[in-house]
Parts: C-alpha cells; sequence; structure tokens
C-alpha cells in the first residue's frame, strides 16, 4: 500500500524549479510536434492526414528562436540542448519541405499569358528552358538560405 502511495504522490514532491523546467520542456515539444506536422513531417493527430503549411510552420519555429535568444543563459543544460536539438531539427525539415514544394511551385505557372514550355516558362523569355529551373532554384535556395 505504501508503494502505491509513493508513486502517487510522485508528482506531488516536485519542487517549483522542477515543475517549471518540465513545464518549460512540454512547451518546446508541443511547439515543435506543431511545426513538424504543418511541415508535412508528422500526421494529424486526430484525423491522420498530412497537412502541409511552411508559412504556419515558420511561425511556431520563430517562436522557438524568439524563446532561445529571450532565455539564453537562463535555462539548464538540459533544458538549452532540447531547445536547440529541436530547433536544429526544425530548421532540417523547413528546408527540405521548401525543397520539395520548389519544383511543385515551378510546374504550375501563376501567371501566364502566353503558352509555356515543358518547363513551365514561357518561350523566348529570357535564358533558354534548360537552364531556367537551376536558376530558380538557386534563387530560391537563396532566398531562404540566410534564416535557416
Amino acid at each position: 500500500m505504501s508503494e502505491n502511495r509513493d508513486l502517487s504522490s510522485g508528482s506531488e514532491e516536485m519542487t517549483p524549479a522542477e515543475a517549471m523546467s518540465a513545464l518549460f520542456a512540454q512547451l518546446i515539444i508541443q511547439q515543435t510536434n506543431m511545426a513538424m506536422m504543418l511541415l508535412g513531417k508528422l500526421a494529424h493527430p486526430e484525423s491522420g492526414k498530412i497537412y502541409k503549411d511552411v508559412e504556419a510552420a515558420r511561425l511556431f519555429i520563430d517562436q522557438l528562436e524568439m524563446l532561445e535568444t529571450k532565455t539564453k543563459g537562463n535555462l539548464t543544460k538540459e533544458e538549452s540542448a532540447l531547445l536547440k536539438q529541436s530547433l536544429m531539427n526544425l530548421r532540417l525539415a523547413f528546408v527540405e519541405a521548401v525543397d520539395s514544394a520548389a519544383p511543385h511551385r515551378e510546374s504550375v505557372p501563376k501567371e501566364s499569358s502566353g503558352p509555356t514550355n515543358a518547363a513551365g516558362s514561357t518561350p523566348g523569355v529570357g535564358a533558354t528552358s534548360d537552364s531556367t529551373p537551376p536558376a530558380a532554384e538557386d534563387e530560391h535556395r537563396k532566398k531562404f538560405s540566410k534564416k535557416y
């Protein structure tokens, strides 16, 4: 009987610092899971469907970066390591999600006033169709390589 009592009262014996540390870890994991779900890396827990909203995921990543900046020097080693690891994984997933979405955007032009060739560009405009996708891909990578 005393063993059951010890197990159930384990959470009551947590110090305020330990409770705050646990809440901080829970917040980091929650934000990370939401960002991963919005990057299409995790299925929605209720529907089981994969959603992809890179801009919404960026918001969660930015919030974690803000926490990293605002709490610098005030975290334990474990809290700091959890936050750094989460941000590193999210940044990698973000880049992968953006890179995987780039070919889809190139194949479907947003505004087209004339005929397009197989590469998705208007014939006779700019460089040849063989050099258009790599140039657009390089420009896309430069855009996102500064922050992540």
